[in-house]
């Protein structure tokens, strides 16, 4: 009866192995984000920053086609760069802190959480354009 526990313990424990890999999933940088016909890059940046500091992002550095902005998230940490012009916006992982980013087998990995955070970045940044083309 022991030896049955012991062995349907062991065995619960690979079935859920998977689980614990679940967690990691290729990074795959987002489509870039067309921009409305007309939208003034003075707008477009403010709609980018809006979409990166609502969503908790700081802002690292700017230069004219390019932001650079960071996530602190309890002991997480991210970074992308933004690039820009009148026809498309581009989020582009840089790196990141405790987001178990790694390469396996040629593809990059990292924790689930962070592709959410750029998905919810893309929509709000979508939004913002939209909005802003209305005015």
């Amino acid at each position: 009866m022991r030896f049955a526990s012991v062995v349907l313990a062991a065995l619960s424990l690979f079935a859920f192995a998977p689980g614990v890999q679940a967690r990691s999933q290729e990074l795959v940088d987002p489509a870039p984000v067309s921009v409305p016909a007309g939208m003034e890059q003075e707008a477009l940046v403010k709609d980018i920053k809006r979409a990166l500091i609502g969503r908790g992002w700081a802002v690292a550095s700017e230069q004219p086609g390019v932001i650079e902005s960071t996530l602190h998230l309890r002991d997480h940490v991210a970074r992308i760069k933004v690039t820009y012009d009148t026809q498309q916006v581009q989020f582009t992982y840089v790196d990141s802190t405790n987001l178990d980013y790694k390469e396996r087998k040629g593809k990059r990995m990292i924790h689930g959480n962070y592709l959410g955070w750029i998905s919810y970045l893309v929509a709000d940044l979508t939004t913002n354009m939209q909005v802003t083309a209305l005015q």
